[in-house]
């Protein structure tokens, strides 16, 4: 039976776990063959397998996107490897917190590295592959699906350097999706809320439970719920274009 992606090629970057991972899962799932891009070559080998037992097909491409040489070197890579790209996920982040007085700016400096920087390193690399993609593809459409936050659209105390990098992350989407428009590229913006992964890994056990408790209790979303979205948006009719999808866990407030 014939799946939606089948003969396209997928990017997604952050794919060694939690959001990126699902994505990857879901993409091959829908036929993609998917580029696994990460700093993790052990994770991406076990995801590669697991797709591959799934009966899908990934490749996969070691790089820091954060340092341009190599986010370029992926999409290239990539390029040699499948022949083609359809779909680039940026979901390549992390979240340091901290009041604003106190922090050190070395973790503002890597924040802006890996949340701004990769993702328009990727994005600038991929372009040109994507226009040429969606002119030939039977689809006759590719996309680009930037994973940000809810902290995009509310910030918070101790998150304003992270909220600024996702707000920036939402005005830079809509900014080439007005360039792209006529040229069967979609642009798309996934605002994930809580969710049970591995960003909180690099707090403090203090920060982490100040998370914790601001919305106690509350059911976290899981990966492949972010995941589904992006799939959703991807997998439309070159006429639907989904700019944006919001996905808050049930109980969160903010």
């Amino acid at each position: 039976m014939a799946k939606t992606l089948d003969g396209t090629a997928a990017l997604v970057t952050g794919a060694s776990s939690g959001i990126g991972e699902a994505t990857a899962l879901a993409l091959a799932a829908e036929g993609a063959t998917v580029a696994l891009v990460a700093r993790r070559r052990k994770r991406l080998d076990d995801l590669k397998q697991r797709i591959e037992s799934a009966g899908g097909a990934a490749v996969t491409v070691e790089a820091d996107v954060s340092d341009r040489r190599q986010a370029t070197a992926a999409v290239e890579a990539t390029i040699a490897e499948l022949g083609r790209l359809d779909t680039v996920v940026n979901n390549a982040g992390l979240m340091l917190i901290g009041p604003a007085a106190e922090a050190d700016p070395a973790d503002w400096d890597t924040m802006l590295s890996v949340n701004v920087q990769g993702l328009l390193y990727v994005t600038r690399a991929a372009l040109p592959h994507l226009i040429a993609a969606a002119a030939d593809s039977p689809r006759g459409v590719a996309d680009v699906v930037n994973i940000s936050s809810t902290a995009g659209r509310v910030a918070r105390p101790g998150t304003a350097v992270y909220s600024l990098t996702k707000f920036g992350v939402g005005a830079f989407s809509e900014g080439i999706r007005q360039e792209v428009l006529g040229q069967r590229v979609r642009v798309g913006l996934v605002e994930p809320g809580t969710v049970a992964t591995e960003i909180t890994d690099n707090l403090s056990a203090a920060d982490r439970e100040a998370i914790e408790q601001r919305s106690p209790g509350m059911v976290k979303l899981e990966p492949a719920d972010i995941a589904d979205a992006v799939t959703y948006m991807v997998t439309r009719d070159r006429r639907v274009a989904v700019n944006e999808i919001l996905v808050r866990a049930a109980e969160q407030t903010w």
